[in-house]
């Protein structure tokens, strides 16, 4: 058997390594070093909301407040737009929801038409586990809403903070969920265009159309959180 001193030593040794594996966490709403370089752009940084406007408006409304570094809809506020429009990106963002909440991030979105939705595509935000059992698939928790269902849930529960990264590159998008490839799907394609056909968005001459536009969180009604929003404005695609 090794002596005491020696057993002592040796988990010394491996609790240091275990200490350098572990990579400190990074505060939130923070870039990374590596992700300025790559030409990533925080869209929220813990305090103002400068980058953000509502829609069909030119400031944000009371109803979207900074609590505790995070984005909040506390109250009736309308739908939250960037001030910029992007064509190819990719967006990685945290959000949690409240219990038997309901929200989105809606991506090209423009402003001629009354609601977001009416252009933009749009990933779901879901409390998946307060819905009954008979929920569409496509229209649970990261889904492409109404069209495309996500592989399997993967989201957490309310409450608790979700990490989203949707990739647009042209007409080719993917959603990603808690590291989680959800699903993938290519706009304008003879799929996309009979799927938009047998939707609500078949009344929508425009929807998913656009190659350009601002990106939303949407007002549902309900309470919803999201931090660490960045970006990464990519060539456009054609």
């Amino acid at each position: 058997m090794a002596r005491p001193s020696l057993l002592l030593a040796a988990a010394l040794l491996l609790g240091g390594a275990a200490c350098r594996a572990a990579a400190p966490s990074l505060p939130a709403n923070v870039l990374t070093p590596e992700e300025e370089r790559a030409g990533w752009r925080s869209l929220f940084d813990g305090e103002s909301l400068e980058h953000w406007r509502c829609f069909r408006a030119k400031s944000v409304s009371a109803g979207w407040r900074v609590v505790d570094g995070a984005i909040a809809r506390v109250g009736a506020a309308g739908d939250l737009l960037t001030r910029e429009q992007f064509a190819d990106f990719i967006l990685e963002i945290d959000w949690k929801i409240s219990p038997g909440g309901n929200s989105g991030i809606l991506f090209r979105v423009t402003e001629d038409y009354e609601e977001v939705w009416e252009t933009g595509p749009e990933m779901q935000i879901l409390d998946d586990r307060a819905v009954p059992a008979g929920l569409d698939p496509k229209t649970a928790a990261g889904a492409n809403y109404a069209l495309h269902a996500p592989a399997a849930e993967y989201s957490k529960p309310a409450g608790e903070w979700n990490h989203a990264r949707l990739e647009v590159r042209g007409a080719h998008v993917v959603h990603h969920l808690n590291g989680h490839l959800l699903l993938e799907y290519d706009l304008w394609s003879p799929k996309w265009r009979e799927l938009v056909a047998a939707s609500k968005f078949a009344a929508m001459p425009d929807y998913g159309r656009r190659r350009t536009g601002h990106i939303a969180l949407q007002d549902h009604g309900d309470e919803v959180w999201f931090r660490n929003l960045k970006i990464l404005p990519l060539a456009e695609s054609r």
